[in-house]
């Protein structure tokens, strides 16, 4: 082999081991811990789990699930917020539409939380019978 080739070699090498350690540590745990459920099963939950709101104070206090607690994903202090919470206890999230509850779910799986689930979004729990306040 000359000696051109064996350090391009060892590049390719080493780089693809890299990338594959990478992309197999970075999406297992989130995937694993985040579930998404449809509004009538995450109804069923409510009971049995922290119930998180990551909508804006004043969306909350418009109307939310009757014991949910308010963090705000969009806020500065979200990743502070969440770190004082129990990572292995179970969480559910919602949202306005299921867009924000998705990144508040994706952002605390990260973080080592272990079992969220992504309910969506505020008015098909509603219509599911969730209890407003």
């Amino acid at each position: 082999m000359s000696k051109v080739l064996r350090p391009l070699l060892f590049l390719v090498v080493a780089a693809v081991f890299v990338l594959g350690a990478c992309s197999s540590s970075g999406t297992g745990t989130s995937t694993e811990a985040v579930r998404t459920v449809a509004a009538a099963e995450a109804v069923g939950m409510l009971d049995s789990r922290t119930v998180i709101d990551v909508r804006s104070a004043e969306e909350y206090d418009a109307g939310h699930v009757a014991g949910a607690i308010n963090i705000d994903v969009e806020a500065s202090d979200f990743g502070a917020k969440i770190s004082a919470l129990d990572p292995a206890d179970p969480y559910l999230v919602y949202c306005r539409s299921g867009r924000r509850s998705a990144i508040a779910a994706d952002t605390m799986a990260e973080a080592g939380f272990t079992d969220i689930i992504d309910a969506g979004g505020l008015e098909p729990l509603a219509d599911a019978g969730a209890p407003i306040e």
